[in-house]
Parts: structure tokens; sequence; C-alpha cells
């Protein structure tokens, strides 16, 4: 046995595993696409929410990070001292919010985001007061039919009311689209930007996003920024898309076999709280890497169910590697990672930013 085997046998399971050297190639990897294609990198950290990840993507050259929770920015600045210019792409409301968006845009460059005129009249009344304006983009749905303003013309409208709102300023244009949508994104943040501009205001900044897209982002050169996040990891739902492949998914969940109740059947200790109930359109809950003849075809809390057309050939207390489906809800379920670096585990890290309310 490897020492690096014999260093994951002695893990209590079921684990969550990061291994820093794919995690470093897939930072990389990005960053040379988006630095020859004239592109500011800004990462979503909801897939990692750890301080230390969110610096090596500084560090290769990011402009700064992506949050979606204000307790997220604010758990990412107080642990690193590097991360001092946040996005949060998130329709901020209530006064706990607000107060708490306030103190974070004291300590740190801070933009948010707006679809509609009760977000920017609540943005307002807060930061009126304040020294600095307060940057905020607008939302436009480019497809994802999620949030965001449904035209260019009411992206244009909007970008007015926020550029007469007192305590802010007009920062840009944001867009989460639809895997396969930089045709849409170019097209409407074409026509928005010349609304815009047409009405005497500057669009200094055009971001979209998605990772399973991010190779084709500069097929809308409109932008000028992009916020992949499941990239640093990857999962099983891009490397059953084609974006990546099994050696580039650098978050695993190890398990142990606990029992082998039937000779094509065995159940492990990493259940939906582990593996998460998450499809994305996909068969089964995880990827066994190396056994390509298993499913994972049920999980109950704390179990998996495994299976096999043909002989399992696994015995209780084998441990199993599993690539999940979605690896940012993954992250958000464990306290703490174990942080792997050339095959052996160096460190276990906290999850900084997860399970905060604000």
């Amino acid at each position: 046995m490897t020492k690096a085997a014999s260093t994951l046998q002695t893990v209590n399971t079921p684990a969550v595993l990061v291994d820093l050297d794919i995690a470093r190639r897939n930072i990389d990897r990005f960053q040379a696409y988006a630095d020859a294609h004239g592109l500011k990198v800004r990462p979503h950290i909801k897939t990692h929410k750890l301080p230390a990840v969110a610096e090596m993507q500084l560090r290769a050259g990011a402009v700064g990070v992506t949050c979606q929770k204000v307790s997220e920015a604010e758990a990412m600045v107080a642990g690193s001292p590097e991360i001092r210019d946040v996005l949060i792409t998130y329709n901020i409301l209530g006064s706990e919010k607000l107060e708490h968006l306030v103190a974070l845009a004291r300590k740190v460059t801070l933009s948010v985001v707006a679809d509609n005129e009760t977000v920017i009249d609540g943005l307002s009344a807060v930061f009126a007061s304040e020294t600095a304006p307060l940057s905020v983009l607008v939302e436009c749905n480019t497809g994802a039919d999620r949030c965001g303003v449904p035209t260019p013309d009411a992206a244009a409208a909007l970008a007015q009311r926020i550029s007469r709102a007192p305590g802010l300023v007009f920062g840009g244009l944001m867009t989460y689209p639809p895997a396969g949508g930089a045709a849409a994104v170019e097209s409407f943040m074409t026509r928005a930007k010349a609304f815009i501009e047409a009405a005497g205001i500057d669009v200094p900044v055009i971001t979209s996003g998605g990772t399973p897209s991010m190779m084709d982002a500069a097929q809308a050169p409109v932008t000028t920024e992009y916020r992949p996040g499941t990239y640093v990891y990857n999962d099983r739902s891009l490397v059953s898309r084609g974006v990546c492949g099994w050696d580039d998914c650098a978050l695993t969940v190890l398990a142990t076999v606990v029992s082998v109740p039937a000779a094509n059947r065995a159940i492990i200790d990493a259940g939906s709280k582990t593996l998460t109930s998450d499809l994305l359109g996909l068969s089964g809950y995880g990827h066994v890497l190396g056994r390509d003849d298993i499913a994972i075809d049920q999980l109950s809390e704390e179990h998996g169910r495994l299976v096999s057309e043909d002989a399992i050939n696994l015995k209780v207390g084998d441990k199993l590697r599993i690539v999940p489906n979605h690896a940012c809800v993954v992250t958000n379920m464990v306290d703490a990672v174990n942080i792997v670096e050339h095959g052996e585990i160096s460190a276990v890290w906290p999850v900084a930013a997860r399970g905060r309310i604000v």
C-alpha cells in the first residue's frame, strides 16, 4: 500500500477531499484563456467557500471575487487580506442584510446587482448618507429565465434609475446566461450598452458567467468580465457535458462500504447529507472513480446504495472516491474539507463561508 493510500485509509468517512493540484490546474487553464482574450476573471466562490482557494484564484490573475450572499462576502473578506474587491450577484433586501452590506462596503471595493426598483430604493436609502457611493449593476435575463430585466430597454431604464439614486452609482451590466448562450449575451448586452450610453451614462463593466460555457466566453466580445464558479473543482454534471474529464475533478467524496447484502449491491456511509440529492438531469447520484460499472441509484440521509449488473466485488471496509453530481452543494454541507496535495492529505480546512443566513 502506498503512503497516499495509507493516508486516505485513516480518514474518517464520509469525508470531502479537495485536490489542490487539480484545482490549481483548473484555475490556471481558464485564467490563461481569459488573458488570451482580454477578459477579466472574477470567480464565484460559492463552489469552494474557502478564502485560501480564492487567494489562489487572485494570485493567478483574477481581479476580485463573486459572492452570492452578504454573509459569504463577509466570511471571505474576514478570512483573507487579499480579498478586497467583491461583487454580490443577488438582489439584496431587508434591514439586517443592508446593515451588513454598509459595514462591508466600508472595508472593500464592493458592487451589487439589482433587477427592480424596490431593491434600488432600499440600497439608496442606506447608502445616501455614506461617504462613498455603492456600485450597482443591472442584472439582465439573457435566457436563463431566473432573475434579470427582460429587455435591453428595461436595462437602460434601470441604469438611469440607479444613476439618479442618492448614494448609488451605475456599475454596469450583469448576466448569468444558459449554457451555450454567448450569442444571446452579445445581442442583449450590445443593445443595452448602446441605449445606456445614448442616455449619457458610461457602462464600465459587462459581466457574464457560468462554467459550462466558459471556454466560449470570447464569443461574446461585448463582455469585459467572466465569473466561473464550478470550474475550480468540476463535477459529474460537467463531465457529462464534455467540459472536463474525471482527472479534472478536484473535489471527491471519500466513503466506506458498510454493507454488502447481495452480490450485486453494496451500501456506503454517504447519503444525501453528503453527496446531495441534486440530479442536474443525470441518472444516479455520483460517479465511483475507477468503477464505471457501478451506479449510485438511491440515497437516504446517511446511506448510498451502489448497484452493478454483475458482481459488485466490494467488501465491508473498502473505501471509494466519488465525484458528486454537483460540487457546490457538497461544499455547503460540510464544516471542513480534507486538502490533498501530491496524493496525500496535507491539511483540514474549515469551510469559512458555509451555512450563514445573512
